[in-house]
């Protein structure tokens, strides 16, 4: 596994992780299993692979693959999937091309990394897991110098999207991108007759980013795939909030 200088760390019951790179076909293959355990098997998407068992799509072979691994079993528990900008270049999209029109942030591309496939075995849910992917994202942004952090956060519709519409209701203007930033679904939430004015509930996963700094882009977008309701994320890297840069990069 190829390092990203973040040191292993140690969390409940003694269990040692380390994040890194992937470094060989193998540790990304085993990204790829535990991505399909928990977003086909658990969260009952359908995904597009040609290969039973293993989320795999046409961005995987251009991607940096974030790996959490536990060091008493040699198992990966935690990935991110990441593609730089010149990788985009070369296939001329990114994944969230798909879900929104990005055409405002066409002058950010070169300098703009998307994150997405984040995913966390289900022994292994804690925050110190998140905690250390995010160290090791932290340390490949700031050692390659990229200035943009983007990907679709995503909010689950079992309720129908309900909750989706009042997460995105409830967000104050100083969560949200200025104009020049915004972003538009290809595929809308038909928000006005979702929401219900009840009490959000969100997620770990954006709740976490929202602190660290990160802006919402514009209106979520329904995937029929993952029946999820996604919002497009950006962290500007100038603006992350001083605590927790400290945070992640003296890990």
């Amino acid at each position: 596994m190829l390092q990203v200088h973040a040191p292993q760390a140690a969390i409940g019951r003694g269990k040692k992780l380390h994040v890194g790179i992937a470094g060989s076909e193998s540790e990304i293959l085993e990204a790829q299993k535990l991505r399909y355990r928990v977003f086909a098997e658990e969260m009952g998407a359908r995904l597009p692979t040609r290969t039973p068992g293993v989320d795999r799509d046409l961005y995987d072979a251009h991607c940096h693959h974030l790996l959490v691994r536990d060091e008493e079993n040699g198992k990966i528990i935690g990935t991110y999937r990441i593609l730089p900008p010149e990788a985009a270049r070369l296939l001329r999209s990114y994944y969230s091309d798909s879900e929104f029109d990005l055409t405002r942030l066409q002058y950010l591309r070169p300098r703009m990394v998307e994150v997405g496939r984040s995913c966390i075995d289900a022994d292994y849910r804690s925050g110190a897991v998140i905690t250390l992917l995010w160290s090791g994202l932290a340390r490949y942004m700031m050692e390659n110098r990229y200035d943009y952090l983007i990907g679709c956060a995503s909010i689950g519709m079992a309720d129908g999207g309900h909750n989706a519409a009042n997460i995105y209701a409830s967000l104050g203007s100083e969560h949200m991108a200025p104009a020049e930033y915004r972003v538009f679904p290809r595929c809308p939430l038909p928000l006005e007759k979702l929401a219900t004015g009840d009490k959000a509930e969100l997620p770990p996963l954006i709740k976490g980013y929202l602190r660290a700094g990160a802006l919402v882009c514009g209106e979520p977008a329904w995937d029929p795939d993952f029946n999820t309701a996604d919002l497009l994320l950006m962290l500007p890297m100038a603006k992350v909030a001083d605590r927790y840069a400290r945070h992640f990069m003296e890990r």
